[in-house]
């Protein structure tokens, strides 16, 4: 009988033979799990800790940064309020100093405004006169295109021949609108004479000229040049011949061109150069005898 009953103090043995393995394993790991949990709670606890130490730190710099700013603005108003009361400026003192810089700048803003207006107006009047002026520049270009073509027919229409001394004459002029457009060339002096046939020389120009003969049938005429206290016979010249003479202190030759006779008178014309210095003769230079 005593064989079928099991001793008490033999069943706590049986019961942790009989416990699986794996369950311990699992006990080991959820501690370890546990105990990882609870180590990196508690590091975050500590970078939680210094995040909240950093940030009362900054916190307070920024609280005294503040502190020091208010305690400047403190000082500068004090000062202000010093500078005013020591300039004796009011509060509607210097409300009305801001008002006349505000109009003071409100009519400088105006004055410039009117100034770019004029400037302006001043640019489109330059544009326009300067329009003008180019377009006199070309009509004047024009005309002086068309003159200097006139003057080139003139020279066209003029002749040059030789004269008595057997010089290259210059163009010659055979009337009174041919002496005219001699003039205009400006090459020359030209004095344009009716010389009567008297007895006393005529001056004409720089010289004196005396008619003695005409011959209206041949187109022939004798006169005496004096110049220079010089009396010179030209005999027997023709109309439209180049009569030729010198002159003390001037090189190229001074010439007489009579284009016109009449029983009475003989018409033509001096030409003498630009740099004709002589002085007119003594009108009472008495000629030689034939």
């Amino acid at each position: 009988m005593s064989s079928s009953f099991t001793n008490p103090e033999d069943s706590p043995t049986m019961d942790q033979a009989a416990l699986p393995r794996w369950v311990k394993v699992l006990f080991v790991a959820a501690f370890l799990l546990v105990a990882g949990l609870a180590a990196e709670a508690y590091m975050e606890r500590q970078n939680l800790s210094q995040s909240q130490d950093e940030a009362n730190r900054k916190t307070q710099a920024l609280a005294a940064e503040l502190d020091k700013t208010n305690a400047r603005l403190a000082d500068l108003k004090g000062q202000v309020d010093v500078y005013s009361q020591k300039l004796g400026l009011t509060q509607d003192e210097l409300a009305r100093a801001r008002s006349l810089a505000q109009t003071a700048r409100k009519e400088q803003q105006k004055s410039d405004a009117t100034l770019r207006q004029q400037i302006g107006a001043v640019q489109a009047d330059t544009t326009t006169k300067f329009g003008q002026v180019s377009t006199q520049i070309n009509t004047t270009q024009s005309d002086l295109t068309a003159t200097k073509a006139d003057l080139e027919a003139t020279k066209t229409k003029l002749q040059s021949t030789i004269g008595d001394l057997g010089v290259q004459s210059g163009l010659i002029a055979k009337n009174h609108d041919e002496v005219e457009e001699l003039k205009a060339l400006g090459d020359r002096d030209i004095f344009e004479f009716t010389l009567p046939r008297t007895k006393k020389p005529q001056h004409v120009g720089p010289i004196a000229l005396l008619l003695r003969k005409i011959d209206t049938k041949h187109y022939r005429y004798t006169m005496n040049v004096i110049a220079d206290d010089k009396s010179i016979e030209k005999k027997d010249k023709t109309v439209d011949e180049p009569v030729q003479f010198y002159v003390s202190g001037v090189r190229a030759p001074y010439e007489i061109v009579v284009f016109g006779l009449s029983k009475k008178e003989a018409k033509g014309y001096l030409s003498t150069p630009k740099t004709a210095t002589a002085a007119p003769p003594a009108a009472s230079s008495t000629p030689p005898a034939n």
